[in-house]
């Protein structure tokens, strides 16, 4: 029923980012929304994403990561762990991924899907080395993932490993068991919240095709979902 009197849900969302009409690629959006969580610091970690990956069995695991990078143009997200991590396992045997990236004071949210590939050994290396050195240390002293029988025997790992590069000179190679990952998005759903649960919500889909290293997209789908 609709009519002119007073009603609950007549004020539109204060971030109007999703306003008709849609967007028609989302890509670029993504990006003004990761550069604003960042300038703004309205939350310690802007780039903290949930990642959820699935085991041979098809069981899910969730974890959060930081997003290390965006490229809007081929439209990919990349992260950095342990690949001989439950994680790494998960992927090496379905190589596809959801992330969710959730800015609580911004009221935004954002989730992803799509299928991963390893990022480049350049790639990983250049982030590898502008880490803080002890972050460098402790992936060669961490099997991540694997149990350990205290916390006293994880710093004796982790003193081991300082003593083996020193806490400092020369530069700390990656090890060969870490790096980055591509999470290329074939499905993004952006939202804004608002007052009475009106919230804007949009979903962009689109095919990817194997190309080199990583997909060429398609083009996208858009249409906008009820709360």
């Amino acid at each position: 029923m609709s009519g002119s009197g007073p009603t609950l849900f007549a004020r539109a969302p204060e971030d109007a980012s999703l306003a008709d009409p849609l967007p028609a690629a989302p890509l670029d959006l993504l990006q003004r929304w990761l550069d604003e969580a960042r300038e703004r610091g309205a939350q310690r970690n802007p780039t903290a994403m949930t990642v959820a990956t699935r085991d041979r069995d098809g069981a899910l695991s969730a974890r959060v990561v930081l997003c290390r990078g965006y490229d809007a143009e081929q439209g990919f997200l990349v992260f950095y762990t342990n690949r001989q991590s439950r994680k790494g396992e998960h992927l090496a045997h379905h190589a596809h991924a959801a992330a969710v990236l959730h800015w609580d004071a911004l009221g935004r949210q954002v989730r992803i899907e799509g299928p991963i590939r390893r990022s480049p050994d350049a790639e990983s290396d250049a982030y590898f080395a502008s880490r803080p050195r002890a972050a460098q240390i402790a992936a060669w002293a961490s099997d991540q993932s694997q149990p350990i029988a205290s916390r006293a025997a994880l710093l004796e790992r982790l003193h081991a490993a300082e003593r083996r590069f020193g806490a400092e000179g020369a530069p700390v190679p990656r090890p060969p068991h870490w790096g980055g990952y591509r999470l290329h998005i074939e499905r993004i759903e952006l939202w804004v919240g608002a007052d009475g649960r009106a919230h804007d919500r949009a979903l962009w889909t689109r095919a990817l095709a194997p190309a080199g290293e990583g997909f060429a997209g398609g083009s996208w789908s858009v249409t906008r979902l009820q709360p």
